[in-house]
């Protein structure tokens, strides 16, 4: 299994995780779908998603792969009026990943990152290593040191 440079950066910062491959669906790269192929519980896959305020620019949310993003609440975390998604475009160039393997860790420039309060009532959770196929487990208080995050309500 080739180690992706979110892997590194835990590895660097002697952060305990486990990688995870699955097969990738080109069709459906949804959160769900990617639990049902991976056998991991749907409640401990977050995904990965970059938002732009109004005041503060660029930050990144981890949520519940079964939800959706409440964006009055990612303006609040986030301390801005008003935030929206990025345009799928934006995402590889601002970012360098691609939809399906985006990582909070390891993008190109370091953003904000807030992570939904409901990752903290799991030992352990699921986010993306970094490339479509390979998800990482760590504990949520790992990832919130690994990426500097804040906790948010953020659904």
């Amino acid at each position: 299994m080739k180690k992706t440079n979110a892997a590194r950066i835990l590895d660097r910062l002697k952060i305990n995780y486990e990688l995870i491959e699955y097969q990738v669906d080109e069709t459906d790269l949804s959160a769900i779908h990617l639990a049902e192929t991976a056998g991991i519980p749907i409640d401990q896959v977050y995904k990965t998603l970059v938002l732009e305020g109004d005041k503060n620019g660029y930050f990144v949310c981890i949520i519940p792969g079964g939800e959706e993003i409440d964006l009055k609440k990612a303006a609040i975390a986030s301390s801005n009026k008003k935030v929206a998604m990025i345009k799928m475009k934006e995402l590889e160039p601002l970012s360098g990943y691609i939809r399906g393997g985006c990582s909070p860790l390891g993008m190109k420039k370091p953003f904000p990152v807030f992570i939904d309060d409901s990752a903290f009532d799991h030992e352990l959770i699921y986010i993306s290593a970094g490339v479509r196929g390979m998800q990482m487990r760590l504990s949520p208080t790992d990832l919130m040191i690994a990426c500097n995050a804040k906790k948010g309500a953020l659904t």
